[in-house]
């Protein structure tokens, strides 16, 4: 496997030296940028695997760098801040970030989350040919690829994992929390929204209700992929 690098940003360069410390324990290499502009220019440059990324950062916060990383891949990232408000997590996740952890934090949640968005990112090697087919719509793992009508979607990492999960158990309910532990492949503590705001644009990416299939919501319960008999 390739050397990973991470690119942590934030404004409070003893933090940032924190957490440097214990990503290079891991094995991971690490650069550093201590505001919105110099992220954007190092990741630009660098093209880092993962990005730890503070909200609150000066010349461009967070939201703007994540807008602008998103315009050029899918690196994962995952956001780092001291703000709470269940609005920041849901604008961070419909932005594309893949994580989300709050200030103050335990800098081995923290590695335990890096390794599990990067593990996630990787993807698992498939077996050739291994595809799943409906109507009108064909998700290839092989190429990890979707199309819907004959078209291409481009989906992010999670968003393909979160559509094979689904996709490849017709019919079976799975909670928020099964879906956490299957795609972001760890125990989430806290908010389950995450798997809501994945859904909402693996939807509107799809456009999920047409004839054929569907992703249904199974209230008070999680979510199943349904195909018409």
């Amino acid at each position: 496997m390739k050397d990973q690098n991470v690119l942590v940003v934030d404004d409070d360069e003893n933090l940032v030296e924190l957490i440097t410390l214990y990503l290079q324990r891991e094995g991971y290499g690490v650069l550093q940028a201590h505001d919105g502009t110099e992220a954007v220019r190092l990741h630009s440059e660098h093209r880092p695997d993962l990005v730890i990324l503070d909200i609150m950062l000066p010349e461009m916060d967070g939201w703007d760098v994540c807008k602008a990383l998103r315009q050029e891949g899918e690196t994962p990232v995952i956001m780092l801040t001291a703000r709470r408000a269940d609005y920041d997590k849901v604008l961070g996740l419909e932005l594309g970030a893949d994580d989300y952890v709050t200030k103050p934090f335990n800098p081995r949640e923290l590695m335990a989350r890096v390794r599990a968005v990067l593990r996630r990112s990787e993807g698992k090697v498939p077996d050739e040919g291994d595809a799943l087919r409906f109507p009108g719509l064909e998700v290839d793992r092989t190429t990890r690829t979707c199309r819907v009508q004959g078209q291409e979607i481009p989906l992010t990492a999670k968003e393909f994992d979160l559509l094979w999960l689904l996709a490849s158990n017709p019919r079976r309910v799975f909670t928020r929390e099964h879906i956490l532990q299957q795609v972001w492949d760890y125990d989430y503590v806290g908010d389950t929204r995450t798997v809501d705001t994945h859904i909402k644009k693996l939807r509107r990416k799809l456009d999920s209700d047409s004839p054929g299939w569907r992703i249904s919501t199974v209230w008070g319960v999680g979510y199943r992929f349904e195909v018409d008999e």
